[in-house]
């Protein structure tokens, strides 16, 4: 169903009151803790997609939902002139949510014993599934370099793996360190995989948080080879603020792996709802100049958080941000024995995400959301460089 709404201005600055509409984000913690861990939006979705919401809302009749005509046909054509990627129709398979969609490939491609790669840090949803599908896991860090960036140590990464190993998980742009892989990267990747016979499942669902001079380029667009052997998980849900509203998908250009995937699904994961249907057709046919505002805006917002933290907490680096609304803070110049999150939340009363969750690499990091108004924004980094002053003050 689509609807014609007049233009509106994207307000960005607006700053929404979120308390009592049952949000994970803001319900968690005490309501003097301002909320800058999980990554939900402080923003209203599109005006194209909230419309259309409301307008099926309002038809007050919510079957079972048929797949809509053109929303294939929008992928696709989104897909090559955002990514440069062409796919076909018949590569596209509906999901409720990404989280499923990783755990979907482990169980179709691997079996009890098999090696899963993993590089760490690393998003922790990933890091479980492993354990929940019963593989080895097999983590090769991230090499962090003297200026504060991460980037692939594939003798490492090679390393760690046998001849059980089956899957590589990615994920790219990258969660938590805000890496977006260059093509020859990727394409050593690729090579990896080729070599090591491993199945790709590549999690981009931060694919339209991608910064000035930089390229988001899917891995299964690198050459048909690595294609034929890579799942590619994509969503609306983090680029139009939509994750309460179930709905993703995964493009596997192989037939052969994509019927595995298929009957992996069976009679477990269902098919979005009405309403993840209805969302996503107005975010990719009507959605496009409000989400490039909002990159621009969380560019702005980058940049703020990047000058503020170099000129009034130079003990805290953040890592520079090429991709995604999370920054990934190294407090580990603080000097402090007890851990960063734990001192924002009792001190700054600002709630981030503990770097030990994320695996090898993270511990003295801190995860933080930088994806709400700005005026939001610099209230947390004053709480967070009010906290550390007085424990710098209390030694």
């Amino acid at each position: 169903m689509r609807v014609t709404t007049p233009e509106i201005s994207s307000r960005f600055d607006e700053l929404l009151d979120r308390r009592g509409t049952d949000s994970i984000k803001w319900s968690l913690h005490d309501a003097d803790v301002l909320p800058m861990w999980v990554a939900d939006m402080d923003f209203r979705s599109a005006p194209p997609v909230v419309a259309a919401l409301r307008a099926r809302a309002e038809h007050g009749i919510y079957g079972y939902p048929a797949e809509p005509e053109s929303l294939r046909g929008l992928i696709v054509e989104r897909l090559q002139r955002r990514f440069g990627w062409t796919i076909e129709l018949d590569w596209i398979v509906w999901l409720p949510n990404v989280y499923a969609g990783f755990h979907l490939a482990a169980h179709a491609v691997t079996r009890p014993g098999d090696g899963a790669l993993i590089h760490t840090p690393m998003y922790f949803p990933i890091l479980g599934v492993p354990d929940a599908v019963g593989l080895r896991s097999q983590t090769a860090p991230l090499a962090y370099t003297a200026d504060g960036q991460y980037e692939l140590d594939l003798d490492r990464t090679e390393a760690v793996l046998d001849g059980r190993s089956r899957l590589f998980i990615l994920c790219n742009p990258h969660n938590p360190v805000g890496r977006v892989y260059r093509r020859g990267e990727l394409e050593e990747l690729a090579e990896l995989s080729a070599r090591h016979a491993l199945v790709v499942c590549s999690d981009e669902i931060h694919a339209d948080f991608v910064y000035s001079g930089h390229l988001h380029v899917p891995i299964a667009s690198v050459a048909p080879e690595i294609a034929a052997r890579t799942i590619t998980l994509m969503s609306p849900a983090k680029s139009f603020n939509l994750a309460g509203i179930p709905f993703a998908y995964a493009v596997i250009p192989d037939a052969t792996l994509r019927d595995r995937y298929e009957k992996a699904k069976a009679g477990l994961v269902p098919h979005p709802g009405v309403f993840g249907f209805t969302a996503a057709v107005a975010a990719y046919q009507d959605g496009t100049a409000w989400l490039d505002e909002l990159v621009a805006y969380l560019e702005g917002n980058r940049d703020t958080a990047t000058t503020f933290l170099r000129e009034r907490i130079p003990q805290v680096r953040m890592t520079p941000l090429e991709g995604t609304y999370l920054a990934w803070l190294n407090c580990r110049g603080l000097g402090s024995g007890a851990p960063p999150y734990a001192t924002l939340l009792e001190d700054g009363r600002v709630a981030t995400v503990d770097g030990d969750r994320f695996g090898e690499g993270g511990n003295g990091f801190v995860r933080v959301n930088l994806a709400c108004p700005r005026q939001r924004l610099l209230d947390g980094l004053e709480r967070i460089c009010a906290s550390l002053e007085r424990r710098r003050a209390a030694r």
